[in-house]
C-alpha cells in the first residue's frame, strides 16, 4: 500500500477516534503516524528520531488513547514534555482525540500553576497525565500522584529536555514508575546521554527515523516582534491590528481559553466583527462562523491550531501568531492560511524574550531568517487615526444634511461661552467625534521613564558641573558602557576621567558631560552610528 493510500482507518484505530479525527480535519496520516501507530497499538516500545513538526503528538496519543481502559479511573498514560506550553497543547490534543470515548480524562501538570488546583484534579482522577518533569517529580515525591497502574510512558522532545537540564528529573521519574510499561521516546537528535536512557529503560524499541520536508512560501512576507517590557501582548496586538491593512486576519493562540480572552480584549478596544474558533464548538456553529468569515461579515478570527485544521479562506491577508507555535510544521500550517488566490500574504509572530530559541528552531527548519519589526509607536497610531478620521470627514462632505449642521454650528458659536472662541468649539467637537480612538496619545511606555529622569530624582544627583544627555541606543542594541565612553571621548575630545556616570537601559542610555562643553556640540553628534545604530541625542537634565 502506497503512502497516499494509507488511511487512519487502515491503521486499526477505533470508530470513536476516527470520528474525532474527522471533526478535526485530519485526512491521511503523516509518515511518522503511519509507522508508529501500528506498533504502539500492539504494545511495542518506540524510539523515534524526528524533527519537530512531523506530527508526533497524534502518532503517540492516538494508539495510547485507544489502549486505555476507560472504566479504570487511574493514570494509565504519562506524557513528559520539556515546556508547559507543549504540555498544554498535547493535553488539549488528547482531549480532542478522546472526546467520543466516555470517561477518559486528561490532566496537565506544570510549574507555575497552583498546587491546590492540580491536587484537586488528581484526586478526581484521570487516565492521561501530561506534564513537565519538574512538576511531575514534585507530585510523585509528595505522594499526590500515583503511577502504580501506569501502562504507557511518552518522553517527547528528549533532546530539548537535555538542553534545558531536565534529563536527571526524567531519570528519577523512570525509577519511580512500574517496570512493566510501554515506552515511546521522541527526539530530533540522538546524543549519547539520551541513547543511554534508551538502553537502560526501553525494551528492544522499534526505531523510526523521519525527515521532515518543511518548506516556507516566498509569497508570504514574514516578520516577528519581540514582546518588550512596558507594553502588554494584548496592547501590542491591538496596535498592529490598527496600523495593518488587511481584508481578514487570522489570529492563532495556544489554548481555547485564550481564544475567548483575546476576543474579549479586542471587543473592549472597539473591534466587533470578530469570532473565535476552538475545539468546544459544535460542527454547525463552526460552519456558520466560517461562512460569515468567508463572506466578510467577520474580519477577525481567533483560533487554536487544532480548530483551524482544514480552514481555507481566500480573503485572509494577515496571519498573527499571537502565541508561538510549538513546532515548525504548525508555524508553516498557520502562515499558509494567507497568501491564497495568487495574492501576497503577511505573517507576524509575537516572541517572548524566553522564546527566542524556539524562533531560531523555526528559522533553522524553514532555512530563512525572519526579520524583526518594532512595535507600532504612539506617533504611528496617531498618524493612522488621523488618516481614517480624514477619510470619514471627506465622506461626510457630500452628505445631504451637511447644511443643517452648518446652521446648528452657527447657533453653538453664538453661545456666550464660545463667542470669539470658535477654534475652541471646533477642538471640543473634534474630541467628541474621536470616540474610543483618541487622536492624542501619551508617550510610548518605553519612553515614560525618560520623564522621570528629567523631572525627578536623577536631576538631583547630577553634579553642579554636569548636564545629563539621553542617547537613543541601549542594551537591546548590544551597547555597553565602554562603547559610549569611547565614542564621546573621541568625538568631543574629552578625557574619559572627566565624563560623568553612564547608565544603560533597555532602549536608551544616559551620560553626564561637563557643562563646559557647549550643548550644541553634543547634540550635533546625533546621527553618528554606534554598533550600526544611529544615535539620537537630546538633553534631559540641566542642574
Amino acid at each position: 500500500m502506497s503512502e497516499k493510500e494509507i488511511s487512519f482507518s487502515s491503521l486499526g484505530l477505533s470508530k470513536f477516534i476516527l470520528q474525532a479525527l474527522n471533526d478535526l480535519g485530519y485526512t491521511h496520516p503523516s509518515p511518522i503516524q503511519a509507522k508508529c501507530i501500528p506498533y504502539l497499538l500492539i504494545g511495542r516500545d518506540i524510539l523515534g528520531t524526528a524533527q519537530t513538526g512531523s506530527g508526533k503528538t497524534a502518532a503517540f496519543s492516538l494508539p495510547l488513547i485507544q489502549n486505555i481502559n476507560p472504566e479504570f479511573n487511574a493514570p494509565q498514560v504519562l506524557i513528559l514534555t520539556p515546556t508547559r506550553e507543549l504540555a498544554v497543547q498535547v493535553g488539549e490534543a488528547c482531549s480532542h482525540f478522546s472526546k467520543y470515548i466516555k470517561n477518559i480524562k486528561t490532566i496537565v501538570l506544570y510549574g507555575g500553576q497552583n498546587y491546590t488546583i492540580q491536587i484537586r484534579a488528581l484526586q478526581m482522577g484521570a487516565q492521561i497525565i501530561v506534564g513537565t518533569p519538574g512538576r511531575l517529580l514534585d507530585h510523585l515525591n509528595r505522594g499526590t500522584l500515583n503511577l502504580s497502574s501506569l501502562r504507557s510512558l511518552v518522553i517527547d522532545e528528549a533532546d530539548e529536555m537535555l538542553r534545558m537540564g531536565f534529563i536527571e528529573s526524567v531519570e528519577d521519574i523512570l525509577k519511580k514508575i512500574p517496570k512493566e510499561h510501554q515506552t515511546a521516546l521522541f527526539s530530533a537528535t540522538m546524543p549519547e546521554s539520551i541513547r543511554l536512557i534508551t538502553h537502560r529503560f526501553m525494551k528492544k524499541p522499534y526505531e523510526i527515523g523521519i525527515q521532515t520536508s518543511i518548506k516556507t512560501r516566498p509569497d508570504i512576507r514574514q516578520s516577528y516582534c519581540k514582546i518588550q517590557k512596558g507594553i502588554s501582548k494584548y496592547e501590542l496586538l491591538s496596535r498592529f491590528l490598527e496600523i495593518e491593512d488587511f481584508d481578514a486576519v487570522l489570529i492563532f493562540v495556544r489554548t481555547k481559553i485564550a481564544t475567548i480572552q483575546v476576543a474579549k480584549i479586542l471587543e473592549k478596544n472597539g473591534y466587533h466583527n470578530i469570532a473565535v474558533l476552538n475545539g468546544d464548538m459544535t460542527q454547525s456553529l463552526r460552519e456558520q462562523t466560517l461562512k460569515h468569515f468567508r463572506d466578510g461579515q467577520l474580519n477577525i478570527l481567533i483560533a487554536t491550531d487544532i480548530a483551524a485544521r482544514g480552514l481555507d479562506v481566500d480573503r485572509i491577508s494577515l496571519v498573527i501568531n499571537y502565541d508561538l507555535p510549538t513546532d515548525s510544521e504548525s508555524y508553516i500550517h498557520r502562515i499558509g492560511r494567507t497568501g491564497r488566490a495568487g495574492r501576497i500574504g503577511r505573517a507576524l509572530l509575537f516572541v517572548e524574550p524566553h522564546e527566542k530559541y524556539r524562533l531560531r528552531n523555526i528559522e533553522r527548519t524553514i532555512k530563512i531568517t525572519i526579520p524583526e519589526v518594532k512595535p507600532p509607536t504612539s506617533d504611528m497610531l496617531i498618524t493612522r487615526r488621523l488618516e481614517k478620521f480624514s477619510e470619514k470627514l471627506e465622506k461626510l462632505l457630500s452628505s445631504d444634511d451637511i447644511d443643517a449642521y452648518r446652521n446648528l454650528l452657527k447657533k453653538l458659536i453664538n453661545l456666550p461661552i464660545f463667542k470669539k472662541q470658535s477654534d475652541t468649539l471646533s477642538a471640543i467637537l473634534l474630541k467628541l467625534a474621536q470616540g474610543n480612538r483618541p487622536l492624542i496619545l501619551p508617550p510610548d511606555p518605553i519612553y515614560r521613564d525618560i520623564k522621570k529622569i528629567k523631572n525627578n530624582h536623577s536631576i538631583k544627583k547630577i553634579s553642579k558641573d554636569m548636564n545629563l544627555y539621553r542617547i537613543g541606543v541601549g542594551r537591546h542594541d548590544g551597547i555597553e558602557v565602554h562603547h559610549i565612553l569611547n565614542i564621546f571621548s573621541k568625538k568631543v575630545d574629552i578625557k574619559s576621567q572627566y565624563i560623568g556616570r553612564i547608565k544603560l537601559f533597555d532602549y536608551y542610555s544616559t551620560i553626564e558631560l561637563p557643562k563646559s562643553i557647549p550643548i550644541n556640540k553634543i547634540l550635533n553628534l546625533s546621527g553618528i552610528r554606534l554598533l550600526n545604530k544611529t544615535m539620537k541625542i537630546r538633553i534631559v537634565g540641566v542642574h
